[in-house]
């Protein structure tokens, strides 16, 4: 996936400005089109800067959960493997 240029709380920020200003003036300001602002309104609608961060922050650690989760299952069919055989 393409990284942004712009983080979630930039884009929370450029979002409530959307909201009092029209969608084209604020896209060419910040240099993004109209249909980018409307994904952008979709995703961080009704959240403030201080929830963007706390989903960032959480995102992150779900994703460190799922990789401990996948080594650990991982583990377990190594293990499963090396019972299974007679030695």
């Amino acid at each position: 996936m393409r990284k942004s240029r712009f983080t979630e709380e930039q884009m929370v920020r450029i979002v409530r400005e959307a909201d009092k200003t029209p969608v084209e003036v604020v896209a060419k300001k910040h240099g993004v089109s109209a249909p980018t602002l409307y994904a952008w309104k979709r995703k961080f609608g009704g959240m403030a800067v201080d929830d963007a961060k706390k989903l960032k922050a959480l995102e992150q650690e779900n994703a460190k959960l799922k990789k401990l989760l996948a080594e650990k299952l991982l583990d377990i069919e190594v293990l499963k493997d090396i019972n299974s055989k007679k030695w």
